[in-house]
């Protein structure tokens, strides 16, 4: 998330919630709240995934997840319980690191080893696969939350401060394939993927999205704001990809003494 870096600082001048405020809102969290209180009369808590790296797992997974049990679920069209995952496209790096692909099938032919469409979608097939498999149902069974991913809203939280390929369309077209392959590989479970993300970054990092991409249609959750109001403005914004629309809009103000991520429903 774009304000989980400073969401234990204090800003002077930073807007305040009022108290009680949240219980026709979200919240996010992951590792930056971590050991600090979070809300309580919440209508849907999003809870990160990993530790800010698509690799990583989010230390307070376990209890961020029975924090966002107990939100009301009452806001509409938004489950208690959501999830987001750090995304990335380490290609240029593939001969560094261990997790790039060797093997396998994707809608852009068979991947070899290669920094190519092919891989970077199987690349983000298997990120998704290790984030239901290896991070959120283990942890999810050690905290007593149950959890059916096919229940669950996943987002993709799609940002420059992790690793992308760039410098041309080829590379932005590789940084869309991994996307895919997350969204293809969550939406098989019977999952809704969405999107969160920024327009600036999302054009730095992804571009256009074809019509033909699984992308086109999936949802926005756009960050940026500092107010209620001003993330009611955003609400109004493009949509990350044509085909899909703005749900909510994300806005950082101080809660209880801390920064703290709200999620306005549009």
């Amino acid at each position: 998330m774009l304000a989980g870096a400073a969401a234990l600082a204090l800003v002077p001048g930073t807007a305040t919630a009022a108290p009680g405020d949240g219980a026709d809102l979200g919240f996010d969290v992951s590792y930056p709240q971590c050991d600090t209180p979070l809300p309580a009369g919440h209508g849907f808590g999003i809870v990160g995934v990993n530790g800010g790296v698509a690799t990583t797992i989010n230390p307070c997974l376990a209890d961020q997840l029975r924090w966002a049990q107990r939100a009301s679920g009452d806001v509409a069209e938004h489950p208690g319980l959501q999830v987001y995952v750090n995304t990335a496209n380490p290609g240029q790096f593939e001969d560094e690191i261990s997790t790039w692909p060797r093997s396998g099938t994707s809608p852009y032919g068979e991947c070899a080893g290669d920094v190519d469409l092919a891989c970077s979608y199987v690349y983000g097939q298997t990120r998704a696969s290790v984030d239901i498999h290896g991070f959120l149902l283990p942890t999810a069974a050690q905290a007593g939350v149950p959890v059916v991913p096919a229940d669950l809203v996943w987002w993709l939280d799609v940002e420059t401060m992790n690793t992308w390929q760039s410098g041309s369309a080829a590379a932005l077209a590789a940084n869309r394939a991994t996307l895919e392959g997350m969204a293809d590989y969550l939406g098989s479970t019977g999952a809704e993927v969405g999107l969160y993300s920024t327009g600036q970054q999302w054009q730095q990092i992804v571009g256009l999205v074809p019509p033909s991409s699984p992308l086109y249609e999936l949802d926005s959750w756009l960050a940026g704001a500092q107010s209620r109001s001003e993330a009611a403005v955003h609400c109004a914004d493009a949509p990350l990809t044509a085909g899909g629309e703005v749900v909510l809009s994300q806005y950082v103000v101080e809660r209880d003494g801390r920064l703290l991520d709200h999620d306005l429903p549009c």
